[in-house]
């Protein structure tokens, strides 16, 4: 059998700063052929961009067509090959020649392009572009990170991903996030898989809450009660993940429901945490577990209309959490004050 002739495209080697680079030209057609966009799976954890947005890489595709039409360079990363999908050979006064064997499928990763090359799959156009050489998955991330974090309508979630994925110690570093993290692949926990991390997950599956508005609000929670003053991220995890699992058993109804609810919502999470703060700090010599919660919010969480229609209607963003949290507090000192009556 005979050997396969390599795809070769010429290229200038030089660095970027501190890393190993190639510049080059080709048709966009090839380069999208031979590319592809590591999108962030929820479901298994592999991958960090964001998804796919149609719209914008049809605008792209409409514009790069037109008369004076330019782009400044695509940016990949050639992964390491160990079945030597790829090769650089190098040649005199910093000239190259990328070599890709053609069964090798899609070898670069499309680190800042993803919607540029989206539909460009059957367009001839000529494009710059610049690849990094050999880089690992965790580079790769750490690069699209820094060269994104910025960029307008990128996920704030996924940037907490990122940071999550490349912290050292995430629980002493970002606690809040550590908790929200645990919050969404713990089992106990009714957010499980239920939190939007900026990737894409499996069809069908319900997304309540984005990363980052939990995360926003477990940091509530932590500067309420000071807890990790005393105890470590872990044990703040389980207090947390207790008390959303006992709201869950209690407003059972609201729970399913999250488009008619608001304890799904941010505001109401917000405002959530705010109680599992209040109840936290009542209870220091006893383990706040799930009983524990399920036991006082019972007594008084089901008195709120927590539905769009009910006395929340108009309520949203961080501007109307007091006014939440006065509505359950209050609804609290009613039964409180039943309760005294009776007896």
């Amino acid at each position: 059998m005979m050997a396969e002739d390599p795809i070769e495209i010429p290229c200038r080697l030089g660095t970027s700063a501190h890393r190993e680079v190639i510049l080059g030209f080709a048709p966009a057609r090839l380069l999208s052929a031979l590319s592809f966009a590591d999108v962030l799976n929820e479901d298994t954890g592999r991958g960090y961009q964001r998804r796919f947005n149609e719209k914008h890489s049809l605008d792209f595709r409409r514009y790069i067509q037109e008369p004076n039409s330019s782009t400044i360079p695509l940016t990949f990363n050639l992964r390491p090959s160990p079945e030597g999908a790829w090769r650089l050979r190098k040649e005199a006064q910093g000239n190259a020649i990328l070599e890709i064997i053609p069964s090798a499928g899609k070898v670069m990763v499309q680190v800042d392009c993803q919607h540029r090359l989206g539909f460009l799959n059957d367009v001839n156009v000529s494009l710059p572009f610049m690849s990094f050489l050999g880089l690992d998955e965790h580079a790769e991330m750490e690069i699209f990170s820094i060269i994104n974090s910025k960029a307008k309508g990128l996920n704030n979630s996924l940037l907490d991903y990122h940071a999550a994925a490349l912290a050292a110690d995430l629980g002493k570093d970002r606690p809040e996030l550590y908790i929200a993290l645990q919050l969404n692949s713990n089992a106990e926990s009714p957010w499980c898989r239920q939190l939007d991390l900026g990737g894409k997950f499996t069809s069908g599956m319900m997304r309540r809450a984005s990363l980052r508005t939990m995360q926003k609000a477990v940091k509530r929670f932590l500067t309420l009660t000071r807890i990790l003053r005393t105890e470590t991220p872990e044990t703040a995890a389980e207090a947390v993940i207790s008390f959303w699992a006992a709201v869950a058993t209690v407003l059972p109804e609201a729970w399913k429901s999250p488009r008619s609810y608001l304890i799904n919502k941010g505001i109401g999470v917000y405002a959530l945490m705010t109680i599992a703060a209040d109840l936290f700090l009542e209870n220091p010599h006893q383990p706040c577990d799930k009983k524990f919660y399920v036991s006082r919010l019972s007594e008084f969480l089901s008195d709120v209309d927590w539905s769009r229609t009910g006395p929340m209607k108009g309520l949203g963003g961080l501007g109307g959490v007091p006014s939440v949290v006065a509505i359950v507090r209050q609804a609290r000192s009613k039964r409180a004050l039943k309760v005294v009556a009776r007896g």
